[in-house]
């Protein structure tokens, strides 16, 4: 079960989580749309990097003493950081606070993963490789401040699976302990966080249309269908027997790397509300394919993100079929009219499916128990 220090440091998540989307829909409403991208994709690796590094280490180290707390809380301050340098990144490609802020939460991580050394055991070979790889890696990532700018983002690919490549070498040589039903408590509460962006921007259309002269019912009916695709969005995410998806080693690697996207896209949905909006209130630069593919896009990746990490493998076909076909569906949105309304219509079907078709029992657990 996470502890309130966990949920603790998810709250300063929901600020960076919410920097990220705002940045992202101010970009895409002014028509930046490729810089604005390049930039969300950039950021929000670092918030979900350094949130996934936490929440493994936590499900295997947490001693919940005082040095614990105190370095968890300088991670925070990193996390608060990085926040503050969204803007600066978006606006002008300047990451040097960003940087700044994901470097204090990585050397406090350092800090943590040698304590977790201290202890004997095979254990004590991996912690000792994470600090190591992640040190190396932070000194990267000052170096990349200071390079062309025409080659920023080839090295920050390159810097970034060597960041992913640290666990799995570390897990190689040493390994660690997790707790499946504890790390998949923590994905769903980062989760939770993400979609109550969306519900945050549902009623923003309200406020908007109650302070200013733009005509309230169409607003209106961003926030009720925001709130259908939100709320399916959760049905949906939470119907899978996550647990069962990091039975191994690399199903772990699989369900913990791809939540990547699953959790980008989840914060762009967000900002394609915010789009919306505007677009109603003839602020947005963009024409109307664009601003239904804000929304639809993201929907869409977050349904086959989830499907390929969670449900596919323990769903029946009925379900199987109608998510990625849902997904595709909803891709194919924006070239007919009022587009969120199909796909909060093919989220809803998809509900209805996964109701009426329950998970795969585990083998040697009854459908009752």
């Amino acid at each position: 079960m996470a502890s309130s220090l966990e949920l603790f440091f998810d709250l300063v998540f929901v600020v960076a989580v919410s920097a990220a989307a705002s940045s992202l829909h101010h970009a895409l409403v002014e028509g930046h749309t490729a810089h604005g991208i390049q930039s969300y994709v950039l950021v929000f690796f670092g918030v979900w990097w350094a949130w996934m590094n936490f929440t493994w280490f936590a499900t295997s180290f947490d001693t919940d003493d005082w040095l614990y707390r105190v370095v968890t809380i300088l991670q925070m301050a990193g996390v608060l950081t990085l926040a503050a340098g969204t803007s600066p990144a978006f606006e002008h490609e300047d990451f040097r606070i960003v940087v700044a802020g994901y470097i204090i939460m990585r050397v406090a991580m350092v800090l943590q993963w040698l304590r977790a050394a201290r202890a004997p055991g095979r254990s004590r070979r991996a912690a000792l490789f994470y600090a190591g790889g992640i040190a190396v890696v932070q000194v990267l990532w000052v170096v990349w401040l200071f390079l062309p700018h025409g080659i920023l983002v080839p090295l920050f690919v390159l810097f970034a699976l060597m960041e992913l490549a640290v666990p799995v070498i570390a897990e190689n040589v040493g390994g660690t302990p997790w707790h499946p039903h504890h790390i998949t408590e923590r994905y769903g509460l980062f989760t939770l966080i993400l979609l109550g962006e969306s519900l945050l921007a549902s009623s923003n259309a309200v406020i908007e249309a109650l302070s200013s002269d733009v005509e309230l019912l169409p607003l209106l009916g961003i926030a009720a269908l925001t709130l259908v695709v939100t709320a399916s969005l959760w049905w949906i995410y939470f119907w899978a027997p996550h647990h069962r998806s990091i039975s191994t080693f690399a199903r772990s690697l699989r369900y913990g790397y791809a939540h990547y996207a699953i959790f980008a896209a989840a914060g762009a949905f967000s900002a394609g509300v915010e789009v919306q909006i505007d677009s109603i209130a003839h602020g947005a630069h963009l024409n109307h394919l664009l601003v239904s593919y804000t929304m639809s896009l993201p929907v869409a990746v977050f349904l086959l993100g989830v499907w390929w990490v969670a449900m596919r493998d323990h769903a029946p076909r009925a379900v199987n079929i109608a998510v990625p076909a849902g997904a595709l569906c909803i891709l194919a949105e924006p070239l007919v009219s009022f587009p969120m309304v199909v796909t909060a219509a093919v989220l809803v079907v998809i509900v209805v499916v996964l109701v009426a078709c329950p998970p795969t029992p585990e083998r040697g657990v009854s459908p009752s128990s």
